[in-house]
């Protein structure tokens, strides 16, 4: 990009700026600014002598200045969403993101702000989007966020419980899955594709067993970079397992029908693994007296890894994980106890012991009346492990403790979820969300 130092005038709403070519390339090719150039990054000149924009002048001077510095400051006497508003007309909304927190960083992770739902208890889940909003799944309800924190219109699934949801990606940045029980005499559940922004159903995700579609409850849901669409799905005869959607059609492609002796249908959690082309499937206490976590390999229809606790000895660690996690750099599991203990299983070796992790121990004692059972996520080289009201942070190859996360409101931590650089935590008893954000760096 060629520096220039060409003078541009600007008339917004009567008021007069001036800044430089240089500083308006800045906003990137994308942004209103960017139009003003040609390919080779010359401005093209307004034969007028000044380019009038009728837009809000208060606003425009920020933006202007976050350009020149990379710093935001917001006037109080300014409201945010007036800002934000000026931000996506003009295309700045990646850079006003930038200003208000960094790039995520467990250990420098600071609280944010805390958002209380409409009803008290039972958070099903909360998942984060990748632009920074989130959505929260509470009984047959789920409530969407945007990342200005403010709540779009909420989806209700007319008293069918929501087991799971998932935001479809930067494919279809307002598409949202949510999966959730069947109503036995209804012939209804299943997934269905919504807008998050209308909450307008767009299609849904059918079952069909010997040509014919099936009354199901989905559950657990995980997404593939080839738009492929996977869920833990129980049906009433034989349509237990997983299946597997092209998510911009909704047409069934695929069905891992469960073994006898195994669990895929419950499962709690499904993860993609995009460098084996495989999918974890674990199903874990409570939903069942025994855990069972494998690895499904779709394209020759079989389970080319798996462990369950059936065989450990009553009273061993094996009989308590309550979360796993695949690391396919270190080609290995990472599984949770409900002391937070954690631990590896190597995928080299199949249905491999678990090895126990007791520098990560951080419970003492018993546990409290009502706990929440720990989950795990990996993000950017750093392991997270919820507990009770806290998320501690793990780093390094040896997986060494270096920061813990800790907001006192709102009871035990149900789920946690990160996206767009930052952490949202689900807490139990009051319905209450926190989001942790790292810090801007310092301009210098």
């Amino acid at each position: 990009m060629a520096v220039q130092k060409d003078r541009v005038r600007f008339n917004v709403g009567g008021k007069i700026f001036e800044t430089t070519a240089t500083t308006l390339a800045i906003a990137g090719r994308e942004s209103y600014f960017g139009a003003m150039f040609d390919e080779n990054w010359d401005l093209q000149i307004n034969p007028a002598g000044e380019h009038f924009i009728d837009r809000n002048p208060d606003c425009f001077s920020i933006l202007l200045d976050l350009l020149r510095t990379g710093e935001l400051y917001i006037p109080p006497n300014l409201p945010e969403k007036l800002l934000y508003r000026e931000a996506l007309f003009y295309g700045l909304m990646d850079h006003v993101r930038s200003a208000k927190w960094g790039q995520f960083d467990g250990n420098r992770l600071q609280p944010s702000k805390s958002v209380t739902g409409r009803a008290p208890g039972d958070g099903t889940a909360i998942r984060a989007s990748s632009d920074g909003g989130c959505c929260v799944a509470h009984g047959s309800m789920v409530h969407i966020y945007d990342w200005m924190l403010e709540e779009h219109p909420p989806i209700n699934l007319d008293y069918q419980r929501v087991n799971d949801a998932g935001w479809v990606g930067p494919v279809d940045p307002t598409g949202l899955v949510i999966s959730t029980c069947e109503r036995l005499g209804r012939g209804q559940g299943g997934m269905g594709l919504f807008n998050s922004t209308t909450g307008e159903l767009r299609y849904k995700f059918n079952v069909t067993h010997d040509g014919v579609a099936k009354s199901y409850t989905a559950g657990a849901l995980s997404f593939s970079d080839d738009c492929k669409l996977f869920s833990s799905c129980k049906g009433r005869s034989n349509e237990y397992g997983i299946g597997v959607w092209d998510q911009t059609t909704g047409q069934q492609v695929d069905f891992f029908y469960e073994p006898q002796g195994w669990s895929l249908g419950d499962a709690d959690k499904l993860q993609w693994l995009n460098g084996s082309n495989c999918l974890l499937v674990a199903t874990l206490f409570p939903r069942k007296d025994n855990c069972y976590i494998s690895l499904l390999d779709f394209r020759s229809k079989s389970m080319v890894w798996s462990w369950s606790d059936m065989w450990s000895p009553v009273n061993s660690d094996d009989r308590r994980v309550r979360d796993a996690i695949a690391m396919e750099e270190n080609s290995s599991i990472c599984v949770v106890n409900e002391f937070e203990d954690l631990g590896f299983m190597d995928l080299r070796r199949d249905a491999g012991s678990v090895r126990w992790s007791s520098r990560s121990r951080l419970m003492k004692g018993k546990m409290p009346d009502e706990p929440c059972y720990p989950k795990l996520a990996l993000h950017d080289g750093q392991l997270f492990s919820s507990m009770n009201d806290c998320i501690s942070v793990f780093c390094g190859s040896d997986w060494v403790l270096t920061s813990r996360l800790r907001r006192s409101f709102g009871g035990s931590i149900c789920d946690f979820s990160i996206g767009g650089d930052r952490l949202f935590a689900l807490h139990s008893e009051e319905n209450v969300f926190d989001i942790w954000e790292t810090p801007p760096p310092p301009i210098v």
